[in-house]
C-alpha cells in the first residue's frame, strides 16, 4: 500500500462551516452567495461522522478530511476530489484492526445531479484499499471498496449526507468484489480560496 498523501489544511477548516443550499434545477450548478461560480474554487471539510460497513467490521476514522476542485462546465456543477487522507481509523470489534487504510487512484471525479426535486453531489471512481489485522478477524487481510457514492446536499442542516437511502436515489453503490458495503457519512464544506466564507450552493 502507498504511503498516505498528505494534506495541509488549517484547523479553522472544521470550525468555520458554510451551508450548503440546494437549487431545484435539472442541472445543479456551484454558486457562491447566489452568484454561478466563474473559474473554479477548492472546497475542503472534515467529516461530522463516517462509517463504512464492510459484513464482519465496521470502520470509523477520526480524521477523515477532503479537498474538492469544483467548476462549472455547460451549466452543470463537476469537480474532482483530489486528497482524501484518513487517520486514526479503528473498527467496532475488538478481533480487527485497521493495519493501513488509503484512498486510491484519486482524482476521484463529481458531479451535481437533480433527484426528484432534491439535488446531490456524486462521486465516481471511488477506491479505498483496507488492510485489517487480528487472529480471529474474519476479513484480516487486505479488503478494496470500490464503486460510486451519492450523498444528498441538505440546506437547512448546512451538509451532504450519504446514507443508503441517497446511493439508491443517485443509483450508487460501493463494493468490496461483490459484496456491498455501506457508507454513512456527513459532510459540511467550506470555500478554501477566492470565495472563503462565503456560502456555497450546489
Amino acid at each position: 500500500m502507498k504511503t498516505r498523501r498528505s494534506i495541509l489544511l488549517l484547523a479553522s477548516v472544521v470550525a468555520l462551516v458554510l451551508g450548503i443550499a440546494a437549487t431545484a434545477s435539472a442541472a445543479p450548478d456551484w454558486s457562491f452567495n447566489g452568484t454561478e461560480l466563474s473559474g473554479s474554487e477548492t472546497i475542503v471539510g472534515a467529516a461530522i461522522s463516517s462509517s463504512m460497513t464492510i459484513p464482519g467490521a465496521t470502520t470509523e476514522c477520526k480524521h477523515f478530511l477532503y479537498n474538492m476542485k469544483i467548476s462549472n462546465s455547460a451549466g452543470k456543477g463537476k469537480g474532482e476530489i483530489t486528497e482524501l487522507p484518513l487517520f486514526e481509523c479503528s473498527t467496532n470489534t475488538s478481533t480487527c484492526a485497521v493495519a493501513a487504510i488509503e484512498a486510491e487512484g484519486l482524482p476521484w471525479p463529481t458531479h451535481l445531479v437533480t433527484v426528484s426535486g432534491s439535488d446531490y453531489l456524486v462521486v465516481e471512481k471511488v477506491k479505498v484499499d483496507i488492510e485489517y489485522s487480528g487472529k480471529l478477524c474474519a476479513i484480516a487481510g487486505e479488503v478494496e471498496v470500490k464503486g460510486s457514492a451519492g450523498g444528498i446536499i441538505e440546506n437547512a442542516t448546512e451538509k451532504a449526507k450519504f446514507n443508503k437511502t441517497t446511493f439508491t436515489a443517485t443509483g450508487t453503490s460501493l463494493k468490496d468484489g461483490a459484496t456491498p458495503v455501506e457508507w454513512l457519512g456527513e459532510f459540511p464544506t467550506e470555500g478554501f480560496e477566492k470565495h472563503r466564507e462565503e456560502a456555497l450552493a450546489g
